[in-house]
């Protein structure tokens, strides 16, 4: 299938609306349905959402795989079971107020390679259903504790009962759960006040579309290649009649590429495709995007 247009446009999420409702908007500015977003953001949040338009959204699993940056503040001495704003808010009574070299001092843990357990109010599928919606209805959720990897977080602010920091980690994380435990290993709690994504892998906010600017007669000058979404893959070049037993899926030679996969283009530098590294050690393009009309 031909789409009008195959791309990716990096979008700055106003709080307040869902992720969905901004693919809803690039989809009827760009006038198709084969459009999506990679990694939702919370109503709450504001920050990046890349979308993706056409063939693009075969990369969606790329994208989200990549590392995202965060900047937030929490409110200390405070708790609710969705660990932000959603829920209502319990202060505590006599809290206890860490000191700043108390914050960066447990801090340290975590950083780096961690187990995180998600938060209750998450979209995470517990028994064939989302966590959110247990929560809400007011049944138990045993959430498991996941590997995240944090690259970096720093406290930026602090001033009790407020708690500003910037995050840098891998897909998955939950940057509440970050607040949420770092005040329990200091014996208080804390509930996320603000959130805004300030980059998802290549794409940082200084360079996205306001969302109020995309319009049918903007949306093609907004629009990147498929090829800025993938700068975590090396790059092959394929041409002449390898690049065209490739597109008719053929498997290429396990010595074609050193690493699992690579994005391949074509003499002009346009993305053909990712070669992916099956079982026998032979490449194939997944997904080919020649192959796909």
């Amino acid at each position: 299938m031909r789409f009008p247009f195959t791309g990716v446009i990096p979008v700055d999420k106003p709080p307040g609306i869902t992720s969905r409702k901004v693919v809803d908007i690039v989809a009827r500015a760009a006038g198709m349905k084969s459009v999506g977003h990679a990694g939702t953001l919370d109503p709450l949040a504001s920050g990046v959402v890349v979308v993706c338009l056409g063939h693009a959204t075969k990369l969606v699993d790329h994208l989200h795989a990549q590392s995202k940056a965060y900047a937030a503040t929490f409110l200390l001495g405070r708790s609710s079971p969705s660990d932000d704003f959603e829920t209502p808010i319990e202060t505590e009574a006599d809290p206890r107020v860490p000191t700043a070299e108390e914050l960066e001092a447990a801090a340290g843990d975590f950083r780096g390679n961690i187990l995180q357990r998600p938060c209750d109010y998450s979209a995470i599928h517990v028994d064939g259903k989302r966590a959110y919606r247990l929560a809400r209805k007011g049944k138990p959720v045993e959430m498991k504790a996941r590997p995240v990897r944090i690259e970096r977080l720093e406290i930026t602010d602090y001033e009790w009962p407020r708690l500003a920091v910037e995050i840098e980690c891998s897909a998955g994380t939950f940057i509440r759960a970050i607040g949420r435990d770092l005040a329990l290993s200091l014996g208080t709690h804390a509930v996320m006040e603000s959130l805004r994504r300030t980059r998802v892998g290549p794409y940082t906010i200084d360079s996205v579309a306001p969302l109020s600017s995309i319009e049918s007669a903007t949306l093609p000058g907004l629009l990147r290649p498929p090829l800025s979404a993938l700068p975590h893959l090396a790059h092959i070049t394929l041409a002449g009649d390898l690049l065209d037993f490739a597109v008719r899926g053929g498997l290429l030679a396990p010595d074609t590429v050193a690493g699992e996969r690579a994005a391949a283009v074509d003499g002009d530098g346009v993305l053909v495709g990712i070669l992916g590294r099956l079982a026998n050690g032979s490449l194939r393009l997944r997904p080919n995007f020649r192959g796909l009309g």
